[in-house]
């Protein structure tokens, strides 16, 4: 993607939030805001929430919003820089030894020279993301970092820092424009100050009755606007109720795809047992709202939406 594909960064706030609803993400002016000044100052934006709440849709909307590239960095326990930054092919380096043997050649400098090129070089994520010489920036996410150990976090510095790594057989390699960066973590365990002070920062909490109803107009708008204002007030009941894992914004839009399907036009105790497995994910969590706890919701839910009109 050339530089003339890619759209320029928003040049305000109310762009912002303009170009993330164009991708039917809605931001609150606080979320946009951090964003504006992620882009505007080329620093790193670390999101951090619970999961579920759109943290890693903001690098999708961002990207296509953008019209850039988006470079995925999933993490997990015991990532390492080979699986996150660069590896080499052993495979075809071992061919080349064979061949240069076959051949008769002794020059251990050539051959040398020749194993730890470019072509034998497989780019990962981190890499990718750094060397994208004459194209357009790309989106970068890092996900759920949480998940990786201190020393990954450690490492990270100094891409962060100044978005280059160092490569021992071909040197340093450094992006000459700074990727957009986004790190998204789930908070099961703390990221080391270091780490956050080179981002901007950012809690994405679960969006309010009225943001959640937008959205779901935007994702769902083949629901009743009845059946969407009682999916809504439902799960932000529920989200009130001590669960082991609060549905998320993703899990609302399921849920109210699933209905549909089934063509329910209002939400009835039998439906939300039948239809639970789309919206929780533990089965304690559904255990305990079949056991009863969901039909008394269900009838708050529908006292205050009657008295609210």
């Amino acid at each position: 993607m050339t530089d003339q594909d890619a759209r320029r960064p928003p040049a305000s706030i109310d762009e912002t939030i303009t170009l993330l609803g164009e991708q039917d993400y809605l931001a609150g002016r606080g979320l946009a805001t951090v964003i504006f000044l992620a882009l505007r100052m080329q620093r790193p934006l670390f999101l951090e929430g619970e999961a579920g709440v759109g943290k890693t849709e903001i690098a999708k909307a961002l990207a296509k919003g953008l019209n850039r590239p988006l470079i995925r960095l999933q993490c997990y326990e015991g990532l390492d820089v080979a699986s996150a930054v660069y590896e080499w092919n052993y495979p075809a380096q071992m061919l080349d030894i064979r061949l240069s043997e076959a051949a008769g050649l002794e020059d251990r400098d050539r051959l040398e020279a020749n194993l730890y090129s470019e072509r034998h070089l497989i780019r990962r994520p981190v890499l990718q993301a750094l060397s994208r010489a004459g194209e357009a920036a790309p989106v970068f996410l890092i996900d759920e970092l949480d998940r990786t150990d201190e020393a990954f976090e450690a490492f990270l510095l100094e891409v962060l820092s100044e978005f280059q790594v160092t490569i021992p057989e071909l040197g340093t390699i450094k992006a000459s424009e700074p990727p957009i960066v986004i790190i998204t973590t789930n908070r099961t365990r703390e990221i080391h100050d270091a780490l956050k002070r080179r981002c901007l920062y950012h809690w994405v909490d679960y969006p309010d009755a009225a943001q959640e109803l937008a959205i779901l107009k935007r994702k769902v708008p083949q629901a009743s606007a009845a059946l969407s204002r009682q999916v809504v007030a439902y799960v932000q009941k529920l989200r009130t109720v001590d669960l082991f894992k609060n549905p998320g914004i993703a899990e609302t839009i399921d849920w109210a795809t699933a209905l549909t399907e089934l063509d329910r036009l209002a939400l009835d105790p039998e439906t939300i047992s039948d239809t639970l497995g789309t919206l929780l994910k533990y089965q304690d969590d559904i255990a305990r709202i079949r056991g009863g706890e969901g039909g008394a919701l269900l009838a708050e839910v529908k006292a205050e939406l009657l008295a609210a009109g």
